[in-house]
């Protein structure tokens, strides 16, 4: 999926008034995450995975490190 579809998508559902309120707190959290991503990475058209949108965040974790053998 394009991030820009997922990111529409969510922001459709958190609009809406049937949504539980445990899923639209999740949803903010993970829109505000996507944004930031958007930001930091404006050229990118896919949806990121979790692993990408929490190595963007914290890119020092030892999950995100990258090692050139």
């Amino acid at each position: 999926m394009e991030i820009r579809n997922l990111i529409s998508n969510i922001c459709n559902e958190l609009e809406d008034p049937s949504s539980n309120k445990q899923r639209k707190r999740y949803l903010e959290g993970y829109l505000k995450e996507l944004l930031k991503y958007n930001e930091n990475h404006p050229d990118e058209v896919k949806a990121p995975s979790a692993l990408e949108l929490y190595c963007d965040s914290n890119p020092d974790a030892p999950e995100c490190k990258i090692y050139d053998d």
